[in-house]
């Protein structure tokens, strides 16, 4: 598992791409995280929104190497996003019983708690894939790298096949289509083409977010 986490990471911190993004913080209560909290998220986003109008207020031709560092360390904030404005992980990675039969059942996502709430792309990456089947429902399946993430139980897709997308772009609307029990959103990551813990994007988006804000913070 060490391994495959080193291995995943060094992957994606080659991922920076300029992008828009949701403002969120995240904490990691007994496999339930919640993101976009107002109170959580007002020093992040005032730390940001400065740098960003210090940035918009200064010629290009005269940016310091300080400027720079602040616009450089802007747009790795800005590279990646959470999937939900707000988020709280109902079913985790990993065996549990089956919602269905009881039975005890590999569980090759994360289940998140949703309702009608706009789905993000996580890093810029293209749409490989969407469709409809029995037990995903409506889904989009998005390609970064050598990752591919599928949003499931969609009850619209707002993106299409070949599509290049930013963090923080719209690709669907949340909902229960497919095999589910009730509105949510179904999201899987493989790398490579084998199911791995989504909770690495996850882990990855609040490190570049936290020492972003850490390094704008120290430089007001």
């Amino acid at each position: 598992m060490r391994k495959i986490t080193i291995a995943i990471s060094a992957v994606l911190l080659t991922l920076n791409f300029p992008a828009k993004a949701q403002f969120n913080t995240v904490t990691y209560p007994n496999n339930r995280c919640n993101v976009g909290n107002d109170s959580q998220k007002t020093a992040a986003e005032d730390v940001l929104e400065t740098r960003k109008m210090e940035m918009s207020d200064t010629d290009s031709s005269i940016l310091t190497a300080a400027d720079m560092k602040k616009k450089e360390q802007i747009a790795r904030y800005l590279s990646v996003c959470y999937p939900l404005s707000s988020i709280k992980i109902n079913s985790p990675y990993g065996y549990r019983k089956d919602p269905f039969s009881g039975k005890l059942k590999f569980h090759n996502g994360l289940d998140l708690h949703a309702r009608n709430a706009k789905v993000y792309a996580m890093l810029a990456g293209k749409v490989v894939k969407i469709g409809q089947d029995r037990r995903a429902g409506k889904y989009v399946t998005l390609k970064h790298g050598n990752f591919t993430v599928s949003y499931c139980h969609l009850s619209r897709i707002l993106a299409y096949e070949g599509q290049m997308v930013k963090a923080g772009d719209t690709v669907g609307i949340t909902g229960n289509t497919g095999r589910s029990t009730g509105e949510h959103l179904h999201i899987t990551l493989k790398h490579c083409g084998e199911y791995i813990d989504p909770q690495f994007f996850w882990d990855y988006i609040m490190s570049i977010r936290r020492s972003c804000v850490l390094i704008l913070a120290t430089e007001s």
